[in-house]
């Protein structure tokens, strides 16, 4: 939404819906269940007017990589794979590869569920892989990039959850995406280059208005309330709030969303956005040295430096840092060719990484959680990869 609709005396939460509330919206199963069953018929059309209480003639304009309606993206939903709309995996001659099974599918869907331990569904979906296929590739490209801090790894290791502190309906749309677009994860390859940003979907943009750039899974969150400790967290260019409010969910608090407004959202998630320069907020705050500092989908800029991140990385005198972020070089977030640990690594020495794990991505992207400590609270020890915790 834009900075004036926050000035506006009454907040509205869902362009479309006024009466539109997240906590109501969370709370009530039978709508949920409803929405369900939509995804279930691949009908995202009526999964999101009936999430949000839309008119079910919905005209509105979703604008990001591309300009499209709901009824736009759901004739495109209709085609199928048709035209290469499935090809997110190419062989190195670029000819498109036959897309995953259903099995393969599911197997990366439940690496992030609450229900499963991270580690062990990575080694199951490697494990039960057929030799070569994507579901091999890309079980060992996320094991590769898996990373706990040996001397925090059994601090951080995530339980299993049968019933999470919140319902996350961001992950339900996202591994809806998952099924119809036939997607079972990143590769190192065959696959998109790590040089090359894929073009994705028509479905994109819409959930992209709806709920943010990126899906938190119930692992990012539990780290993040981890590392915390207790201490409050800026959600440093928030967005539409999904992140701040999934982590107030999840017992962060206080969580300070701020952001300068000036990208448009269908939907925000929580009400009280601090409309702000991130830097002129660090500043204000002596470098926010007592908040943990979460910078989600941080833009890369027209010089593809980075400047954003790397201002604020600069401004910030607190301890642990977080970014939600691409771990391929592909150019989406922090850095035009590099990775934000590589940043780190190499231009921010004092700083230890702790944890890298990744996140539910959608097809052609590949995006983790990373988390970054110095002083006081840095581990001790050489940071080592580690296949489990």
């Amino acid at each position: 939404m834009s900075h004036e609709t926050h000035k506006r005396a009454k907040f509205v939460h869902c362009v479309g819906n006024p009466a539109f509330t997240p906590d109501k919206y969370l709370e009530d199963a039978s709508r949920q269940q409803k929405v369900g069953e939509h995804l279930n018929k691949n009908d995202l059309y009526h999964a999101i007017v009936t999430s949000f209480g839309l008119p079910e003639r919905d005209t509105y304009t979703y604008h990001a990589t591309t300009s499209v309606t709901l009824a736009q993206v759901q004739h495109v939903v209709s085609l199928g794979g048709v035209n290469n709309l499935h090809a997110w995996y190419r062989a190195k001659d670029g000819i498109p590869l036959d897309p995953p099974p259903p099995g393969d599918i599911e197997a990366y869907i439940s690496i992030f569920e609450p229900a499963t331990q991270t580690t062990s569904a990575l080694k199951g979906m490697q494990s039960n892989a057929k030799k070569g296929s994507l579901r091999a590739q890309s079980a060992a490209h996320l094991t590769a990039r898996r990373f706990l801090h040996p001397s925090r790894a059994a601090q951080l290791s995530i339980p299993r959850c049968k019933t999470p502190p919140a319902a996350n309906p961001y992950f339900d749309f996202w591994a809806w995406s998952c099924r119809n677009l036939e997607w079972c994860g990143p590769c190192a390859g065959p696959g998109p280059s790590e040089r090359v940003v894929a073009t994705s979907h028509h479905v994109l943009p819409v959930l992209m208005h709806h709920f943010g750039c990126a899906v938190p899974s119930h692992e990012s969150l539990e780290l993040l309330r981890l590392v915390a400790a207790g201490r409050p967290l800026a959600d440093m260019g928030s967005g539409n709030g999904y992140w701040s409010h999934m982590l107030r969910a999840y017992g962060l608090g206080p969580v300070f969303p701020v952001d300068n407004m000036q990208s448009v959202w269908r939907v925000t998630w929580v009400p009280d956005t601090i409309v702000a320069d991130g830097l002129r907020w660090l500043a204000a705050r002596d470098g926010a040295r007592d908040v943990v500092l979460l910078l989600v989908y941080p833009v890369v800029g027209a010089d593809g430096r980075g400047a954003f991140t790397r201002d604020l990385v600069a401004a910030y005198r607190g301890d642990t840092i977080a970014v939600v972020g691409t771990q391929n070089r592909n150019g989406y977030t922090g850095f035009r060719d590099v990775t934000m640990d590589e940043y780190m690594e190499t231009q921010q020495k004092e700083w230890v990484k702790v944890v890298q794990v990744a996140l539910p991505s959608f097809p052609g992207k590949d995006e983790a959680l990373y988390i970054f400590q110095r002083g006081d609270r840095a581990p001790v020890s050489d940071a080592t990869k580690i296949e489990s915790s």
